[in-house]
C-alpha cells in the first residue's frame, strides 16, 4: 500500500512511523510512505497557503489553490492507482473513525491523507477535492498529523504479513464489533492474583467459548452500544441475558 501525508509538517511524523510495527511494514514494502509539503504549491511572493475567511470571524482558513494542485500533481504521478485510492480529509467535522472503516480502507492501493492546521479548510475542499473526511473523536487537534498517523497505523495492523501472527488482528478490540477478552501470561500467580483454571486446561474449545464469553461481559460492561451492530449468535444473546438478570 503506497499512503501519501499532503501536510505543512512532513517532519512530525518521522519519529511515531520510525518505529515498531509501521517500520517493519516500511521496511518490509508492505507499506511505502511518501510525504508532499502542499507550502511548495502556493505560488504568490510569501507562499501564502492560508487567509482570513469571508463574512469575517477569528482564525484563518485554508486556501484551495495550493491543496489542489498538491493533490492533482499527486494523483498524476501515481497514475497507477487510479481507481482504488481514497483521498482522505483529517477534519473533526467529518464521521468519526472506526475498526470498520480500517478494514475498508486496507482494501485500498494508496491512500492520500489531507492534513490541515488552522480554523479549517475552505469549504470547497472538503465538497471537491476529498472522497471523504474523517475524524478520529469529538474533539479538536491542532493539525490533521496526528489523526492521519492513527488512522495508518490501525489500517497497516489489517495488511497481510504486518503482524508477526495473523490471528492478532482478528482478536483485537473492535474487529468483530465486540471488545477484547482478558489476556494474561506468566507467572500463573502473582501476588494472590491467579490465571483463570480455563486458560491452563488445554481444552480449546472451551477456552474460546471462555474467551468470547468475556468479550460479551466486557462490552456489556464497557460498551453496551457496540452491541446494537455487533453479529451475535443465540448463545449469544443468551448469554447477554443471563448476565443481564444477574446485574
Amino acid at each position: 500500500m503506497r499512503i501519501d501525508m499532503v501536510t505543512l509538517f512532513p517532519e512530525m511524523f518521522l519519529g511515531p512511523f520510525g518505529d515498531s510495527i509501521t517500520k517493519r511494514a516500511i521496511e518490509g514494502g508492505i507499506l511505502d510512505i511518501h510525504y508532499l509539503n502542499f507550502r511548495d504549491y502556493s505560488f504568490d511572493k510569501h507562499h501564502h497557503v492560508d487567509d482570513s475567511p469571508f463574512g469575517g470571524g477569528a482564525g484563518m482558513v485554508l486556501k484551495p489553490e495550493p491543496l489542489f494542485r498538491a493533490v492533482r500533481a499527486l494523483k498524476e504521478e501515481t497514475k497507477e492507482f487510479e481507481g482504488n485510492r481514497r483521498v482522505l480529509l483529517m477534519d473533526p467535522s467529518g464521521p468519526t473513525f472506526t475498526q470498520a472503516k480500517a478494514k475498508e480502507l486496507a482494501g485500498y492501493d494508496q491512500l492520500i491523507f489531507i492534513c490541515g492546521h488552522y480554523e479549517g479548510f475552505d469549504a470547497r475542499i472538503t465538497e471537491n477535492l476529498a472522497d471523504e473526511a474523517i475524524s478520529i473523536g469529538d474533539y479538536v487537534l491542532t493539525g490533521g498529523e496526528l489523526p492521519a498517523m492513527v488512522i495508518t497505523d490501525a489500517v497497516s495492523r489489517m495488511l497481510p504479513g504486518v503482524l508477526g501472527d495473523e490471528e492478532s488482528a482478528p482478536t483485537d478490540s473492535f474487529y468483530e464489533g465486540l471488545l477484547e477478552f482478558p489476556q494474561y501470561t506468566r507467572p500463573r500467580e502473582f501476588e494472590g492474583m491467579e490465571v483463570p483454571d480455563i486458560l491452563l486446561s488445554g481444552d480449546h474449545g472451551k477456552i474460546k467459548e471462555w474467551r468470547r464469553q468475556e468479550s460479551l461481559r466486557i462490552t456489556l460492561k464497557n460498551r453496551p452500544d457496540l452491541l446494537e451492530k455487533a453479529p451475535l449468535t443465540d448463545k449469544d444473546r443468551e448469554y447477554l441475558a443471563r448476565l443481564r438478570e444477574n446485574s
